[in-house]
């Protein structure tokens, strides 16, 4: 899966516009990076990339590029 189509999935997730979020994107700013999402990340990262993380590992990400190193 593409940098693009995984920040694509973040923004569905977030139910945000297309082309809103950037690697730059601190996470901590987003209204919508709360407990819900965290939750939906958790299972992303379950289901989509067989990757199984608790939610304080979640609540150490920063900006957006660290959310898509842990979907490598």
């Amino acid at each position: 899966m593409s940098e693009k189509e995984k920040i694509e999935l973040l923004e569905e997730m977030m139910d945000l516009d297309p082309h809103s979020l950037t690697k730059d994107t601190v996470l901590a700013k987003l209204d919508e990076w709360d407990s819900i999402t965290i939750l939906s990340f958790i299972v992303l990262l379950d289901e989509e990339f067989n990757k199984s993380v608790k939610a304080p590992e979640i609540r150490s990400l920063v900006t957006i590029a660290d959310a898509l190193n842990m979907m490598e």
